[in-house]
């Protein structure tokens, strides 16, 4: 009798293995485990790290955000801080973007003690012009140029601003060059002071010996960095200066640079504190023309260092005589007749050659 089948035995064991069991204690489909379902230890490193990634872009997102808010801010504030006058004539634009910079200084303050002025005056006019193509060009005015004002005689130039203000001075430069002003600066004296201490003084160079009780300049050939009130009395002193208006005029063209140049350093821009200072003073010195605000300014001071740059033009008109006395005037500077209105002509067209120009007359 044909003996009963066995049944299969497993090793080490006495009956058949059953079949395996997932965690869940159902059988496994064909025999094989289900992968294990992921326990909250395993995924809590990785929700970890997501929170960590998603906490570090938010940060940075700030951070972008604070960068590009900063400087806009700033911008939108240093504008509502700065103080315009109607100084525009309205004429016809000429070719080309004209600033003129006046440095008015009013000697009832107290700020500067002059025996010759009373009142507001401007020892410091400066024509920087940029044409459509050439040199940028930066040419002083000095004071005592003798000119026609508008609606008064023939007289000093710096008459113009005390007689009539920024709108007198504005018409009498555009009718002595041809070139229509698009943008009226004045500064004035008392805020350089502090312009130049906001900056923490500024390096300016002389080979004169100077000890001048009217401007306070005491000098001793070389270079120096200075503060403020020696950086004011540097740009306005000129009776012991040989070259009177002439050398003061590139003194004061030597210390816009020299502030400009600081300002611009880019060591500024991690300072933020240092920039409000800097806004806060260097708005508190300027009046502008309507419509001017702080990028045109900016366009100023890039135009300023392109004229003072080895590409740029730096100068006087040509002059004839410095101790010119028409009239009761007293002592003026006589700008050549015959040779000044083909020299902004040329200047507004960007033909004139690169370089320092006019300054003392030959002879």
């Amino acid at each position: 009798m044909p003996g009963r089948p066995s049944a299969p035995t497993g090793r080490g064991t006495s009956g058949p293995t059953p079949p395996a069991r997932p965690a869940s204690g159902r059988p496994a489909v064909d025999g094989r485990r289900p992968a294990t379902a992921p326990t909250s230890e395993a995924t809590a490193p990785t929700r970890a790290h997501g929170s960590r990634r998603r906490r570090t872009l938010i940060a940075a997102a700030l951070v972008l955000v604070l960068l590009l808010a900063w400087p806009i801010g700033l911008l939108v504030w240093a504008n509502g801080k700065i103080s315009h006058v109607d100084a525009l004539s309205g004429a016809a634009g000429t070719p080309g973007t004209t600033y003129l910079l006046a440095g008015s200084d009013s000697r009832e303050g107290g700020i500067i003690e002059d025996s010759e002025t009373t009142g507001a005056r401007t020892d410091t006019i400066m024509l920087l012009h940029v044409p459509d193509s050439g040199p940028t060009a930066l040419i002083s005015l000095p004071r005592d140029t003798y000119v026609e004002i508008p609606g008064h005689d023939p007289s000093k130039i710096n008459s113009a601003f005390a007689w009539g203000g920024a709108p007198l001075l504005v018409q009498t430069v555009e009718q002595l060059t041809g070139l229509t002003v698009d943008h009226y600066v004045e500064v004035g004296f008392g805020g350089i002071e502090q312009l130049v201490d906001a900056v923490g003084g500024v390096e300016l160079c002389s080979d004169l010996t100077v000890d001048d009780a009217d401007s306070g300049m005491v000098w001793t050939p070389g270079c120096r960095t200075v503060g403020g009130v020696d950086a004011l009395a540097f740009a306005r002193m000129r009776k012991a200066d040989p070259e009177g208006d002439i050398g003061r005029a590139e003194r004061q063209q030597q210390l816009i640079g020299a502030i400009t140049g600081t300002v611009e350093s880019p060591g500024l821009v991690f300072q933020p504190g240092k920039q409000v200072d800097l806004i806060t003073a260097g708005t508190g010195a300027l009046t502008v023309s309507d419509g001017t605000g702080i990028v045109d300014l900016a366009s100023l001071a890039i135009a300023f260092r392109n004229a003072k740059g080895e590409g740029g033009i730096t100068g006087t008109p040509p002059i004839v005589d410095l101790d010119y006395r028409p009239g009761n005037v007293g002592s003026t500077v006589r700008l050549d007749p015959d040779q000044t209105g083909p020299f902004f002509a040329a200047v507004a067209a960007g033909t004139w050659p690169v370089g320092p120009t006019g300054g003392m007359p030959a002879g």
